[in-house]
């Protein structure tokens, strides 16, 4: 990996920033949150240029030093904390947007989501 842990912070914050936008997109365009279903969002990263992300890698260590951390299935995953509320939409959304940044920087990123 050619990415410092710094650069990673960069691409992360990125990545957060993105899908705060598009939650809040989706959000003005129900102007509530009250409205749909309700769960939960997430992102799995799975490989960095092809290459599966292991724990023990230098990838996968400058993702935990970054603040990623594995699941309980071993891949890399992050949880929305970019949107507070309930609705599973919104969440999804920046699930998505943050992804799409991460794969424009190499990696192989899922959005993941579940009804509550």
């Amino acid at each position: 990996m050619n990415y410092s842990v710094n650069d990673l912070k960069v691409i992360l914050a990125k990545a957060e920033q993105a899908a705060k936008n598009a939650s809040e997109q989706v959000y003005a365009k129900y102007g509530t949150d009250h409205v749909g279903a309700c769960g939960f969002a997430w992102v799995d990263i799975h490989a960095f240029e092809g290459k599966k992300l292991k724990g023990n890698t230098k990838a996968g260590k400058a993702l935990k030093a970054a603040g990623i951390e594995q699941n309980w299935n071993r891949v890399f995953s992050q949880w929305c904390n970019w949107y507070g509320g309930q609705n599973i939409d919104i969440k999804e959304a920046g699930a998505r947007a943050y992804a799409r940044v991460l794969e424009g920087y190499g990696f192989t990123a899922y959005a993941g989501s579940r009804l509550d």
